[in-house]
């Protein structure tokens, strides 16, 4: 499923959904794009506690862990480290592409929404506030707390797009990997990528 090469700025951290982010690389890389990852301290824990993925401390080792694990083409993917300020998404003269942050921990949508920019994700998150770059996070937890949702509201107010992972059902999922998958098509949905991971509402529908 080839398509203009894009780049597409991808950040995971340590909220639990690892896997979200994980075939939401793999769905972009298959699509030809270009991809910024940027894996915080914590999303590594997560990882190797949810998934099969185990990524060095390295820059170089965690790309090459991605690379074989999506099966990316030299240069597709660029791993970035947690204060390497010289990365493209951390200033707004650089490449004017989307940000996901996939999975988003609270923690980070607090830090975003009081413009707190102590390491690349933050500071990747902030600029793509003042540039009125697309910012899609997507936050795993339960229940939310006051502080979570007005964190979610002032981010939204600020044109964020808040996408919990909180998978539909109208499409019969049968597996964990169906409902992963109803969470990537929506975020491919909304960076414009063509997706048939899950059919689109009013297609293929059921006999009443």
């Amino acid at each position: 499923m080839a398509t203009e090469a894009r780049t597409i700025n991808l950040a995971l951290t340590g909220a639990s959904g690892a896997q979200y982010g994980l075939r939401l690389l793999q769905c972009l890389v298959a699509r030809g794009c270009r991809v910024n990852v940027m894996v915080s301290k914590a999303a590594r824990v997560v990882l190797a506690t949810e998934t099969d993925v185990r990524l060095p401390g390295s820059t170089s080792g965690s790309l090459a862990a991605l690379q074989t694990y999506t099966g990316a083409t030299d240069g597709q993917l660029r791993v970035f480290g947690h204060e390497d300020w010289f990365a493209p998404p951390a200033s707004g003269s650089g490449e004017q592409s989307p940000l996901v942050i996939c999975p988003c921990s609270t923690g980070t949508l607090s830090a975003l929404a009081t413009g707190a920019s102590d390491n690349l994700i933050e500071r990747a998150g902030d600029v793509a506030l003042k540039e009125r770059r697309q910012l899609i996070l997507v936050p795993r937890e339960a229940p939310y707390s006051e502080v979570h949702l007005e964190n979610m509201l002032r981010l939204t107010r600020m044109g964020a797009v808040i996408m919990p992972a909180s998978p539909g059902f109208y499409h019969r999922p049968e597996s964990v990997d169906d409902l992963v998958d109803f969470i990537v098509a929506r975020l491919l949905d909304h960076l414009g990528l063509p997706q048939d991971l899950v059919p689109r509402w009013g297609e293929g529908r059921a006999d009443a």
